[in-house]
């Protein structure tokens, strides 16, 4: 079984987002594939702002759904690991093309777990860890590089903290954490932005109420899970 570095670009961030480009790295063979796509629907300005991939600059590739990259990474995905950072999002763009991911590695949530950081977005931790990679922000290319580094740094503080000797030993950690919700310090939005939930829950635990009650009738793709879980540990 091997890892599956892989990133993508969308047309938004809505649930209904679709594929604008694909990155991925088989790290057992070493196989890169970088793809653009035409999606079937526009390219949001928000996302073109983010990505700087506009709907003229894909007018002439292929859609998804009718290129060769479709059923190869669905056959990869399918016997091996995916791993993402914030892999619940490129799950969700990959399952509206038509794509199911089996298992996988959120490094958002196990940077969680493991990190003492500020920020947990891939390219905050790209300098907060000091990661010597030369890469684009923003491009699937550039960020399976840079999730390469950290998923790698991870592998070692696993390692490290647990005494584990095989790689198999630490897969399997870094799976176990991974089905572990992260609970949170402080809000980062909001009217108590900055204030911490310990903070909130003595003052005004109705507002905590109300959000959970807000975050919990969204869709379950669609839902912060680490938010849920810690309202609903504050509540």
């Amino acid at each position: 079984m091997s890892i599956i570095i892989l990133d993508t670009e969308t047309t938004d961030r809505d649930i209904s987002k679709r594929l604008v480009q694909l990155a991925y790295k088989n790290l057992s063979t070493g196989e890169v594939v970088n793809e653009f796509f035409k999606p079937v629907v526009p390219i949001s300005f928000g996302a073109m702002a983010v990505h700087h991939i506009t709907n003229e600059l894909v007018q002439d590739k292929p859609f998804f759904a009718e290129s060769k990259h479709k059923i190869s990474l669905a056959e990869l995905l399918q016997e091996n690991i995916l791993v993402a950072h914030n892999a619940p999002f490129d799950i969700q763009v990959l399952k509206n093309e038509g794509v199911d991911a089996g298992k996988y590695l959120d490094t958002l949530r196990i940077s969680r777990h493991l990190l003492e950081s500020e920020q947990y977005s891939l390219q905050y931790l790209r300098y907060f860890l000091g990661l010597n990679i030369t890469a684009a922000a923003h491009d699937a290319l550039g960020d399976i590089l840079v999730l390469e580094s950290l998923f790698e740094y991870l592998k070692n503080i696993i390692k490290e903290k647990f005494k584990l000797l095989g790689e198999e030993e630490i897969i399997n950690k870094l799976l176990e954490l991974n089905d572990l919700p992260v609970l949170l310090d402080i809000i980062n939005f909001g009217k108590y932005k900055g204030k911490t939930f310990v903070e909130i829950a003595s003052i005004d635990k109705p507002y905590l109420q109300w959000l959970y009650g807000s975050e919990t009738q969204k869709l379950a793709s669609d839902q912060n899970q680490e938010l849920v879980y810690t309202l609903k540990h504050y509540i």
